[in-house]
């Protein structure tokens, strides 16, 4: 099947989520960030989530339409709660509640808890980089059997748990942004290859046994075995810390067996947001940013590599590559949605045409 207009994927994903009760602004919120997510290169995240948000829905383990709560305000720090909503709405405006107080205090640190699948969280660092902010967010992933195993572990005992920062530009685009699982590869990256009937890299699966794989099919149908942490132990130390400031500091539900899992995708996670007016001369900083960037950019690329590229640069490539040519979507994939969508009432016939005609 040829790539797929990033408009149709839209309308198909906005079409499934309203399907599910959401309102016509969450189901564009939604709909927004998985094909972003997709632009950018991380099908992981995309439109590829679908199913999962509609096997959610139907189980009562995402609630269409919740009103993020504050449940404490002290100063620059802020505690909100998701009640199982769509994390991409969730997400949004604990960001803009963050990004308020930043540009009044210097920085907020806000905790959200209890909100469902949060997606890309490279997205919430675009935003806050929109609005001037450098951020940084600690994230852990609960309410479903572990994923990764940490670095000397034979099962998996943490989930994916990601780490983004981002710095701003002055066209409020992120000079840099990393946003990385602390697993070698996203569940996701897992499912899509799995999709695809292609073997996932060395050195990022183990079976059921412990032993190195490539093949994710028994992985990602049965949850046997694990994916890695990136890195060894410092990928895996960096995995635990998102656990415990991205969910324990801020009272969200950690992967800790004394929680119930329910099957669902529950996220916590830690924002700082930081004005960086606050510490001088906004031009010098990002002067500075640029010199950095241009002195590693100058090293001639290794053996193996066409160019240097700095973190964001592979989703800029991305971005701009799929906005002109569409989003590849793998046939098992696309009917898998397709499926979904038809799990809540839509027909199936109808949903296929907003992507081929």
């Amino acid at each position: 099947m040829p790539n797929i207009a990033a408009e149709r994927l839209h309308r198909l994903a906005s079409t499934i989520v309203a399907a599910t009760g959401s309102s016509p602004d969450e189901a564009k919120a939604v709909a927004d960030h998985l094909v972003m997510s997709n632009l950018t290169g991380h099908d992981s995240h995309g439109v590829g989530m679908l199913p999962d948000y509609v096997k959610n829905c139907r189980a009562g383990l995402l609630v269409p339409n919740q009103s993020l709560k504050v449940l404490r305000d002290v100063g620059a720090v802020l505690l909100v709660d998701g009640g199982r909503g769509f994390g991409q709405t969730m997400a949004r405006d604990a960001m803009r509640l963050g990004a308020e107080r930043a540009k009044k205090l210097g920085c907020a640190v806000v905790g959200l808890r209890n909100a469902s699948h949060v997606g890309r969280i490279g997205f919430w660092a675009e935003q806050c980089a929109a609005e001037g902010l450098v951020s940084l967010h600690f994230v852990n992933v609960a309410d479903h059997d572990p994923l990764q195993a940490p670095f000397g572990c034979s099962d998996a005992r943490l989930g994916t748990n990601p780490f983004c920062v981002a710095v701003p530009g002055a066209d409020g685009k992120p000079m840099l942004l990393l946003d990385m699982a602390t697993s070698a590869i996203a569940f996701g990256k897992a499912r899509v290859a799995r999709n695809k009937g292609v073997p996932v890299p060395d050195g990022v699966l183990i079976d059921a046994e412990g032993r190195p794989t490539t093949d994710p099919t028994t992985y990602v149908d049965t949850r046997k075995g694990a994916l890695l942490s990136f890195g060894l132990h410092k990928g895996s130390g960096l995995a635990i810390f998102c656990e415990i400031l991205g969910a324990a500091l801020i009272g969200g539900q950690t992967i800790a067996p004394h929680h119930e899992r329910l099957d669902g995708i529950v996220n916590s996670m830690l924002s700082l947001l930081v004005d960086p007016a606050v510490f001088g001369d906004l031009e010098s900083m990002r002067a500075e940013v640029q010199a950095v960037i241009d002195w590693v950019k100058a090293s001639p690329a290794a053996p193996g590599f066409e160019a240097v590229l700095m973190p964001g640069d592979p989703e800029n490539l991305a971005r701009t590559k799929r906005a002109a040519e569409g989003v590849p979507i793998d046939p098992k994939s696309l009917g898998d949605i397709l499926a979904a969508g038809a799990s809540l009432g839509l027909d199936p016939a109808e949903l296929r045409r907003i992507v081929e005609d």
